[in-house]
């Protein structure tokens, strides 16, 4: 019986997938295209901007770790 629920989860999460990745494909799309029409200068501020972020959040994360240790 587990088996016959498990093959039920499966086709319902593809169909599930697929509904959401057709609603969201024009999102991605627009989000390319307005990437790709900008200029270099603005293009490397956004990537100094997210590489910023992510160092942020690492500390972060790290800090956390840190304070469990303890």
């Amino acid at each position: 019986m587990a088996k016959d629920k498990q093959k039920q989860l499966g086709p319902g999460r593809a169909r599930k997938a697929l509904h959401n990745a057709r609603r969201l494909w024009p999102y991605f799309l627009m989000a390319w295209e307005r990437w790709q029409s900008l200029p270099p200068d603005q293009k490397e501020r956004y990537r100094r901007q997210a590489r910023g972020y992510a160092e942020r959040g690492r500390k972060a994360l790290d800090e956390q770790r840190r304070k469990r240790r303890r």
